[in-house]
Parts: C-alpha cells; structure tokens; sequence
C-alpha cells in the first residue's frame, strides 16, 4: 500500500488540532489515532488508541523534533502506518486491517544515508549497510511500519522506525529503542487488530 506524500502532510497538518478527550482520568485518542506521548526526554511513554491504553518504549533520546540518522531519538509528528510485518516461524499473521507481510531470512532494511534504497526494504546480503530483519532478540517477531521519511526518503533524516516488540530487560522492565516506540507484544498485537489503512500515528513531547 502506498500513500501519497500530500496525505502525509495533510495528516500532520491535521494532527495540531487533535486534543485528548475524557474524564475522571480516564484517556482516549482521537478515532484512528495512536496517540504517543511522553514528556521531554523520556525513554518511556504511554501510548493511547480508543480505549486501548498501554506504557510504551522510545529512543533512548527521547521525542525529537529534528530527527537525525543515528540520533537514538524517536521523530515527533503525526505519520501513517504502511504495513504489518511478522516472523511466520514465531507466531501466526497478525489479525490486522493493514497490509501484512511475513518476513523472509533476507529481509533487510537499508540504514545509508548515501544509498539509493536508503530507508527501503532490500535483500540481504546487501552492498552497505542494512538492518537485519530477521531478528533473533524476538523484537521485530511483529511490527507496523511507520511511514516516516520515506515519501520521499530524504538522506541522512532517519531510516527504519517501527512500531515493535519491547525489549524485555527482567523484572518487568522493557529497553529503550534506538528510535522506534515499542511495546510489549500482547498489546502491540491488540493494538494492530484496531488499526486500518486510515490510521495514523501521533508522536508528541508533553
């Protein structure tokens, strides 16, 4: 699935009007929206879709305004998700409304700001520099595709930001990312059953 560079924008000039709504703390995000937030440099936050509500992970940079190759930080702004991908030897196809893909051995995902499949899926192995899918750490055993610098992609702004499984670190911790936001994989895969084609994702400092 593709969607147009205009829906982006027109997404993200939407999303400064958005406004959390609800009543005896009890929060829930604008329809459609995964609402992420977390104060300024934070590695955790929470993430909010409907009624759903769960503590998610960052970069360990925190929320970044100005996102960067390499930074650790997690862009903020409101982006589509472009697709579900999973690793089919660990778990079944997510139930999800977005296109869902399962991830092959050779799956890669290019991190060079100089080449041109930058921030793209490629086949692995690749001529430079590329981010294996095919995770053995169970992290990316399922993962939404935020659609960040890639309409176009532009050199050197960040590459390969998902939405994925949470590092467990013991005893109920999770670990930062290197610039995604993840979650425990129960909630990441009952956060995918809620989304559509139509959903976006809301990153925001607070």
């Amino acid at each position: 699935m593709q969607i147009s560079r205009r829906a982006v924008l027109g997404a993200a000039s939407v999303g400064a009007s958005f406004a959390l709504s609800g009543c005896a703390g009890f929060m829930t995000s604008p329809a459609n929206v995964i609402d992420v937030s977390a104060p300024p440099g934070a590695i955790e936050g929470t993430l909010r879709f409907g009624a759903l509500e769960y503590p998610c992970m960052l970069g360990r940079s925190g929320i970044v305004a100005s996102k960067h190759e390499g930074d650790g930080g997690t862009p903020a702004g409101v982006f589509p998700l472009r697709e579900v991908r999973y690793r089919p030897d660990r778990l079944s196809a997510p139930t999800t409304r977005l296109p869902v893909y399962a991830t092959r051995q050779s799956d890669g995902w290019c991190d060079d700001p100089n080449d041109p499949a930058y921030n793209r899926l490629v086949a692995l192995p690749y001529r430079t520099s590329a981010e294996n899918m095919w995770r053995n750490d169970g992290l990316y055993d399922a993962l939404a595709v935020i659609g960040y610098n890639d309409s176009p992609p532009v050199a050197g702004l960040g590459s390969a930001i998902f939405l994925h499984v949470a590092r467990e670190l013991g005893g109920g911790k999770l670990g930062p990312t290197v610039g995604c936001v993840s979650l425990k994989k129960d909630d990441l895969l009952s956060v995918l059953t809620k989304c559509t084609p139509a959903t976006t994702i809301r990153i925001r400092a607070t």
